[in-house]
């Protein structure tokens, strides 16, 4: 059997940089087609000289000449920019995109890849968040089949494998918590970027570390499940799960709960994906229920992190809420982790984008772009 040929969007980042640590142990099974990164220069370079893909991709355009001068002599192809990256989801040579890259930028380019009837090992939630019915109706039409990378989507994705879809009563997503759980609510306004960066259990990029401390990247994820499963937004919930082995769970309607277990690690759900759900050793350290004396579970506390009730609120209110949302959570995230506001405005800015950005009932891509663009601008403009 030939090696699964895989194109990385988000190569330099966490998930990205573990999906090339599967493929460089298993040479046999997959081989990357193409690199795509976003501003790091230099790790990219190093990992196109190791990897040797047909194709590498810078998004800063004005990166572009020292990408070409140090690939194009090794026979790489190079490009730059937005609409290469897009165009790129296309090639021919590849088998199967990886969309390991944060926020927005992903959702041209997922979506140019299921138009082009690829596999999708899909890292990236914003996609769904986004645009998740407008997604799902592309898939409807095309050969595209996507696979959830998120550790809680994996998880579920898991214990769905041979079950009868009618039988499932509800899902259920474990949180950490983040860094703030046992701190007092009022003490959160003092807060800095740098004490929220400092995640229990997961080493992750520092937007999705941001977004697990205010538990919107929880919210997140309970959109990106009701567009991943089928599953309606009052059969979803969170639950707080402090040792992040459980990462989480199905309850069926004869009252069993099937759950998956693992170490806080990213390896196990990528090759998962990378394999069509074929189970191979990922060569990481495996779990030890011996380690772990006691696995607790709490409900989340919507009082202290707000955020987590803009899963309910943007489903139920539908159109482009979900896509507001997430561009003004991209902005007060920046803004709060250069210090610019405190970590208890985060919500009350997206908000206040929400009830002033235009709202669109059934929107089209073109509305979601646009949609994207005003709130970034309104968000932007209640920050200043």
């Amino acid at each position: 059997m030939k090696p699964k040929r895989i194109a990385i969007f988000g190569s330099t980042g966490s998930i990205g940089t573990q999906t090339l640590d599967i493929i460089r142990r298993n040479p046999e099974h997959f081989r990357v087609s193409t690199l795509i990164a976003g501003r790091r220069i230099n790790e990219l370079i190093q990992q196109a000289l190791e990897f040797r893909p047909a194709r590498v991709i810078i998004g800063a355009s004005e990166l572009y000449g020292q990408l070409k001068e140090a690939l194009e002599p090794h026979g790489i192809l190079t490009a730059a920019g937005p609409e290469a990256i897009a165009d790129s989801m296309e090639a021919d040579d590849t088998d199967l995109v990886v969309t390991a890259t944060v926020g927005y930028s992903g959702l041209l380019p997922t979506i140019r890849a299921i138009r082009a009837g690829k596999k999708i090992a899909l890292a990236n939630k914003e996609t769904l968040v986004v645009a998740g019915e407008l997604v799902n109706n592309l898939l409807k039409d095309s050969e595209s089949e996507i696979i959830p990378v998120d550790s809680e989507h994996s998880a579920i994705y898991q214990c769905l494998k041979g079950e009868d879809p009618a039988a499932v009563k509800k899902l259920i997503i474990t949180a950490s918590g983040g860094p703030f759980r046992r701190l007092d609510k009022e003490k959160l306004a003092t807060v800095t970027a740098a004490e929220a960066l400092r995640h229990p259990n997961w080493d992750m990029g520092a937007k999705i570390t941001i977004d697990s401390a205010t538990m919107l990247n929880k919210a997140f994820e309970i959109i990106e499940a009701r567009w991943l499963f089928g599953i309606e937004p009052e059969r979803i919930e969170a639950v707080v799960h402090p040792q992040s082995i459980i990462h989480s769970m199905v309850e069926f309607a004869d009252g069993a709960v099937k759950a998956q277990l693992g170490v806080p690690d990213m390896h196990l759900p990528i090759s998962y994906a990378l394999t069509g759900a074929v189970r191979r050793p990922t060569g990481e350290r495996p779990l030890k229920l011996e380690d772990y004396s006691q696995m607790t579970f709490e409900a989340p506390d919507t009082d202290k992190f707000p955020c987590l009730t803009l899963a309910p609120y943007s489903l139920n209110r539908g159109g482009n809420t979900a896509c507001i949302v997430n561009a003004a959570n991209e902005i007060v995230n920046e803004a709060f982790r250069h210090g610019q506001i405190r970590f208890t405005d985060i919500y009350p800015v997206i908000m206040e984008t929400v009830e002033r950005c235009n709202f669109i009932p059934s929107p089209t891509l073109d509305d979601y772009i646009e949609t994207n663009n005003e709130a970034r601008r309104i968000a932007a403009e209640i920050i200043q």
